[in-house]
């Protein structure tokens, strides 16, 4: 697991971006892992610079997202794949039918939760994915559990994360209360990761990643047992 510390979000953005721009150019038909949240936004502006200026080409890349609300439909402005179209594929030349992202609407989400999985590995498994992280250690929709699901599965939200997420909506109430996510086994599949994490609210977080505890309390510890883990923050979320 390594460190990189920057001196601001736009810093850590533009240190995320470049591992992910070597990944594209080394190789263009590979596949990305996305995230969604507030926490990509500063990457994603990144590559869309990249893209403009020519330095970047995504004709050829497949991109699959870490999860999406259940249920709740694509063109929903708080979709994921909403936020994803806006935030990062309206701007760039990648064909939209190989961006993937969870059904929020599916019929039968347990059956399509596995398909998702069958389907990523079908890829060839993701190259890079990216991550960010919840104030107690939670990746994607993984929630500090006594257990964890390894792959591919819909998830009740905690009060803690509707709480969190309803900053996003009009009312609390209008949170979806499940969500469909990849579990820790099919984010420790991925070849490369890298996580992103700003702010003193992330500090303890990041604290946990630092010392050898692995424990489904905190999700992310579990990411010490990948061989290829870059932690990008910036002084706040490393320092405190």
């Amino acid at each position: 697991m390594r460190f990189i510390t920057g001196s601001s979000y736009e810093e850590v953005s533009q240190e995320a971006a470049k591992i992910f721009a070597e990944v594209i150019k080394e190789k263009p038909d590979g596949v990305l892992g996305l995230a969604t949240g507030s926490t990509p936004l500063g990457m994603y502006r990144e590559l869309i610079r990249l893209y403009e200026a020519g330095e970047l080409d995504f004709s050829r890349l497949t991109t699959v997202n870490l999860d999406e609300y259940y249920p709740l439909a694509p063109d929903h402005p708080q979709s994921y794949r909403y936020f994803m179209n806006t935030n990062l594929f309206d701007h760039i030349n990648i064909d939209k039918a190989r961006t993937f992202v969870p059904d929020g609407l599916a019929k039968e989400p347990v059956v399509a939760c596995a398909a998702y999985d069958m389907m990523i590995e079908r890829m060839g498994g993701i190259d890079i994915q990216l991550l960010g992280i919840g104030e107690n250690g939670h990746i994607a929709f993984n929630e500090p559990a006594d257990e964890l699901v390894a792959g591919t599965h819909l998830t009740d939200l905690t009060e803690s994360t509707i709480r969190a997420n309803s900053r996003f909506f009009e009312s609390e109430a209008d949170v979806p209360r499940r969500a469909m996510t990849m579990g820790m086994g099919s984010i420790l599949h991925a070849r490369k990761i890298v996580l992103i994490a700003c702010g003193k609210n992330k500090h303890a977080a990041v604290e946990l990643l630092k010392g050898d505890k692995i424990t489904p309390q905190c999700p992310a510890s579990l990411l010490k047992l990948h061989s290829d883990v870059t932690i990008i923050c910036d002084k706040e979320a490393f320092l405190g």
